[in-house]
């Protein structure tokens, strides 16, 4: 049995993995070395859907499980035994919220140079896809200039082809005179998805199989004043138990305790939270916690994971600071009833589309 595993977005002090779990990268304490969802049909199973709304996008054309709006549905049972637990772990990474800024996410269209790439021993079959790549001139990788993986860190590359409607997600690229890369994962954004996503006990660029491009929030959303979808975060494995809920397909190898969240928990903020209290961007995003809540997709130490403002219209500067959600403790949050977790039982079986 082969489990693949991903490790964290955390600036450059994290490093995201796909591989064995006996060779996944991480200290012992879970912290990273350099870290019931929706039918075919939009609905979400294990909820009343009488209370569940769902529109379309970022990207995809069709209701995913990040469009759901949660702010009626009702709390977990289990809710306040697995907030206290995580909260008695440590709670988010670094002991607060805060944002990375690091990913961005490139566009292609239909003359944008596809280029092939080798794999490496970050590339898992089947759960990763081996097919040419958009490479749009003059973009880059997670918190690089270029195309070069030069700080060893996370790299993701991350491209939408808006003609082919596919949404390329690469971990652990490196692009120089040669192309050379680790897990991807293809979307085809205008396809119907199941709730296994691209498959059950498959990874993807993230550990929980997602796709990362539509969970993250952006300068421009922050500007508008709205954002409207679900938010990516992560914690430190050590706070996730073994296993992962829908609409989760995957997990990684982590410590967390019998009470612990699982992979793919989906957390809301609390309906009464003074979100006037925060920065005005803070409040924004704050905003979309309460109504779409959030995912947990990987581990690592900075909880949130916005968007980088290099290829957008607006700018981050003056608009959203790291720290400016710091004041949410993770007991400002409820835990949105998934199911039981799944167990890491067997290797990934792809299901369609594929690339």
């Amino acid at each position: 049995m082969r489990i693949s595993t991903v490790m964290g977005i955390v600036l450059s002090v994290s490093a995201c993995g796909v591989g064995p779990i006996s060779d996944q990268p991480g200290n012992s304490d879970g912290t990273s070395t350099d870290g019931t969802g929706p039918s075919s049909d939009g609905s979400v199973s294990g909820t009343d859907a009488s209370a569940v709304t769902a529109s379309a996008g970022p990207y995809f054309t069709t209701p995913m499980f990040f469009n759901t709006d949660v702010s009626t549905l009702p709390k977990a049972a289990s809710s306040a035994t697995i907030i206290s637990a995580l909260a008695a772990a440590g709670g988010w990474g670094n002991g607060k919220m805060q944002i990375d800024f690091a990913l961005d996410v490139l566009t292609a269209n239909s003359s944008t140079p596809k280029r092939t790439f080798t794999p490496t021993g970050d590339f898992f079959s089947p759960d990763c896809d081996q097919t040419s790549v958009p490479v749009p001139a003059a973009g880059n990788l997670e918190d690089e200039t270029g195309y070069a993986c030069t700080g060893d860190g996370d790299c993701h590359l991350l491209v939408f082809d808006t003609d082919a409607g596919k949404l390329y997600e690469m971990w652990r690229a490196n692009i120089t005179t040669t192309f050379q890369g680790g897990c991807l994962a293809v979307w085809s954004t205008r396809a119907t998805y199941s709730s296994t996503l691209r498959g059950d006990q498959c990874t993807s660029a993230d550990a929980a199989g997602f796709p990362m491009s539509p969970l993250l929030f952006t300068a421009d959303e922050v500007r508008a004043g709205h954002i409207d979808h679900a938010i990516r975060f992560i914690l430190p494995n050590n706070r996730v138990k073994r296993g992962y809920v829908r609409p989760a397909t995957h997990a990684t190898s982590t410590t967390g305790g019998s009470n612990a969240p699982s992979y793919g928990v989906h957390l809301r903020l609390r309906a009464d939270y003074p979100i006037s209290s925060l920065p005005s961007g803070a409040q924004v995003v704050a905003r979309a916690m309460q109504k779409y809540g959030m995912y947990h997709a990987d581990g690592g130490n900075i909880a949130l994971t916005a968007q980088s403002d290099r290829h957008t219209t607006a700018k981050w500067s003056g608009l959203l600071g790291a720290n400016d959600l710091a004041a949410l403790k993770v007991t400002d949050f409820e835990v949105i009833d998934h199911g039981a977790p799944i167990a890491l039982t067997s290797d990934c079986v792809r299901s369609a589309p594929l690339p």
